[in-house]
């Protein structure tokens, strides 16, 4: 019964860290008309709350200090549905931009917290957990994007598509509040074990989580204004993202359940990166031939490296303390490089007058990660991930 409580909490909380970004695109035509937003502001608000969601965990070791895990749940949860309830009367370019950073500062403090609380619940089957975790959080973002023209047709206005999301944040809130366990949250033995910026491999870690997401936020800020380009409209740019969120659940879930014998996530990654990559020349060759396959690859690949990598970076240590807090790092550095990718595409998009340019950033992108891979081997995960001078400290000892 706990373990089915636990699940829903999982599902509850994950479905609420996206709709403030993937609810954007589908509305960005008649925002820029009603506020003046050009596309390098308009990438601002998927890129400010990205870049949100990498600073505040880097925060995390000195946060712990004042907030509990309780408190920042609820604290996180509340900021979310204020920014979405604040949208509802927006009518300015930057008071829009200023919702998407309280918004991205209550996401950020819950995703960090999420990795750690998957790892543990769910020590004996993380890398399911993590695929259901992935594959929630994917589908609130889905919904947002089909949902939110619908919904804005339906009151006559772009807000209401904004401010709807309100309602899951509140739900969150009242399933945190009454069905989370009453044990205490796991401690870290001080503020210095979530320090990762001496090693090496958290950085690695770090970027290539970046790198390897930084798709799927261009793609949910350009992609809707793609398909308008290509004779589409905004319902058919938010059943795009929608479609590329199917097969991301389908990735984020699939995948790690198919390999979960398999204690390597190399094979698993690649297969996913070359997906992705397949899906990303498409876009770029042949845009007009078969969009939604394209668009249904790379959500395939984009939810199978989010569940992939962060089940490699959580197996990179054995205790969900330490553990928790290394995925904290490589989320707070990843998500900084995943916020800036967005600005850049929407950059190249400004300065060319179509979208090649970006596509082929993010297919270059995607050829790198596939290099990388190479470097997770299991085997070296405790060599690779020892602080220094642990590793001489450790050989003292024996």
């Amino acid at each position: 019964m706990r373990g089915a409580l636990n699940l829903l909490l999982v599902v509850l909380l994950a479905l609420n860290l996206r709709p403030i970004l993937t609810s954007i695109g589908p509305l960005l035509e008649p925002m820029r008309a009603s506020t003046g937003l050009g596309y390098q502001q308009a990438a601002l608000l998927t890129a400010l709350p990205v870049l949100c969601m990498g600073l505040v965990p880097l925060l995390q070791p000195w946060l712990r200090r004042w907030i509990s895990e309780h408190g920042g749940m609820l604290g996180g949860l509340a900021a979310i549905g204020l920014a979405c309830l604040w949208r509802l009367q927006l009518d300015s370019a930057w008071a829009l931009i200023a919702s998407a950073v309280l918004a991205g500062l209550g996401v950020a403090v819950v995703q960090g917290m999420m990795p750690g609380l998957v790892n543990r619940w769910f020590p004996t089957r993380l890398a399911a957990a993590m695929g259901l975790y992935s594959a929630a959080l994917m589908s609130g973002g889905g919904l947002a994007a089909v949902l939110g023209p619908h919904v804005s047709g339906h009151f006559g206005h772009w807000q209401a598509g904004l401010g709807l999301w309100a309602i899951p944040a509140l739900l969150a809130v009242l399933a945190w509040a009454t069905l989370r366990p009453r044990q205490g949250a796991a401690k870290l033995a001080g503020a210095a074990e979530g320090h990762w910026f001496g090693t090496r491999r958290a950085w690695l870690l770090a970027l290539y989580f970046g790198l390897i997401n930084g798709g799927y936020t261009s793609m949910v800020a350009w992609l809707p204004a793609y398909h308008l380009e290509h004779g589409g409209t905004a319902q058919g740019g938010g059943d795009l993202v929608g479609l590329m969120t199917v097969f991301q659940v389908c990735g984020a879930l699939g995948l790690p359940l198919l390999l979960r014998r398999f204690s390597d996530r190399r094979p698993g990654l690649w297969l996913a990166l070359s997906i992705q990559l397949l899906g990303f020349l498409g876009l770029l060759l042949a845009p007009g031939l078969m969009m939604g396959v394209w668009v249904a690859m790379i959500g395939f690949g984009l939810g199978a490296c989010f569940s992939l990598s962060l089940t490699l970076t959580l197996e990179h240590l054995k205790t969900p303390g330490e553990a928790g807090s290394l995925a904290a790092f490589v989320q707070g550095i990843g998500f900084i490089v995943t916020g800036i990718i967005p600005y850049i595409t929407g950059w190249l998009r400004d300065v060319s007058g179509d979208f090649q340019a970006s596509w082929t950033l993010l297919t270059v992108t995607v050829l790198a990660m596939l290099l990388v891979t190479a470097c997770f081997a299991p085997r070296g995960y405790a060599a690779a991930i020892a602080r220094p001078g642990q590793g001489a400290r450790s050989a003292a000892l024996s």
